[in-house]
């Protein structure tokens, strides 16, 4: 089974609006339309069997609404294959009840956002909200490193993550973009350490702007050998393939994986079993 860790789309009402703005100010080309028929046409050609999804809250009014949508995606998952993870604000002042609400219903992780959420991710409010998602059996994933929309903020760097992992222990931490978009050799160094995940999304495909021609910014892909490297320092059973569709293209992220360097076993586990097992699925689960 080929699990996608790391997807997003965006309701119907505000899709081609948010799409044309994160793709104008990160200056890369989106391979999806944003839409949920998009992925999953996506992942049928790829050969994905399902996909995570991961809403981010930029305002804690738009909570309620995103995590009913998340729940209504999550009773489709066996025709779909797609899952969705909930949403929090590091504002949320009932995050409590947010939290143990979304786990009562099955919903399997949050995402957090530190650099749309404008908050450090060693911040006291993102402790709470972790220890709390733990106290639930929750997954956490957190965008982690820098990003393309906003390269020069340093909310999420590996340094603020070691920071805050030296406060608490969350049991089930996703680090996105291998531990640090465009500050992996910090990642690298810093990391390798700690109880955590990484999912690989947005790493080694090549940046395309608009037009899809590859950019010659100062953010290059992850390098193979680095990869490589980073992969078994943390242990091929801790590493998740991620996509970051719409922003990638669902088969040439699969086909680096594969051709990475990576024995069959590590590709089996990077690509699926790591995720299965996270999650509690197995491909009965779909029809």
């Amino acid at each position: 089974m080929i699990i996608d860790f790391h997807t997003h789309t965006f309701p119907e009402q505000i899709v081609k609006r948010a799409i044309a703005k994160l793709s104008e100010s990160a200056h890369i080309k989106n391979y999806l339309d944003g839409t949920l028929a998009s992925l999953q046409a996506s992942m049928k050609e790829a050969g994905i069997d399902c996909a995570v999804l991961l809403p981010v809250v930029t305002n804690p009014s738009h909570q309620e609404e995103i995590n009913r949508s998340a729940l209504q995606t999550n009773e489709h998952f066996s025709e779909t294959g797609v899952l969705s993870f909930g949403g929090i604000h590091p504002d949320s002042e009932n995050y409590r009840e947010i939290i143990k609400n979304l786990a009562a219903h099955g919903v399997r992780g949050i995402k957090l956002h530190p650099v749309f959420q404008q908050t450090y991710f060693d911040d006291i409010r993102y402790l709470r909200i972790m220890e709390c998602a733990c106290e639930n059996d929750l997954i956490i994933l957190t965008h982690a490193g820098l990003d393309a929309s906003f390269p020069d903020q340093t909310f999420v760097t590996p340094e603020r993550i070691r920071t805050a992992l030296e406060q608490i222990k969350p049991r089930k931490l996703v680090l996105a973009h291998m531990g640090g978009w465009g500050c992996w050799d910090d990642a690298e160094e810093l990391l390798a350490e700690y109880d955590v995940w990484l999912d690989t999304a947005f790493t080694l495909p090549p940046l395309r702007d608009g037009t899809g021609q590859t950019t010659d910014g100062p953010y290059k892909p992850l390098e193979r050998e680095q990869f490589l490297r980073m992969v078994r320092s943390i242990g091929a059973d801790r590493v998740l393939f991620g996509s970051d569709s719409p922003w990638t293209d669902l088969t040439e992220s699969l086909t680096l994986i594969r051709e990475s360097g990576l024995t069959p076993s590590e590709v089996q586990a990077v690509l699926g079993d790591n995720a299965a097992g996270l999650l509690g699925i197995s491909a009965t689960d779909r029809r």
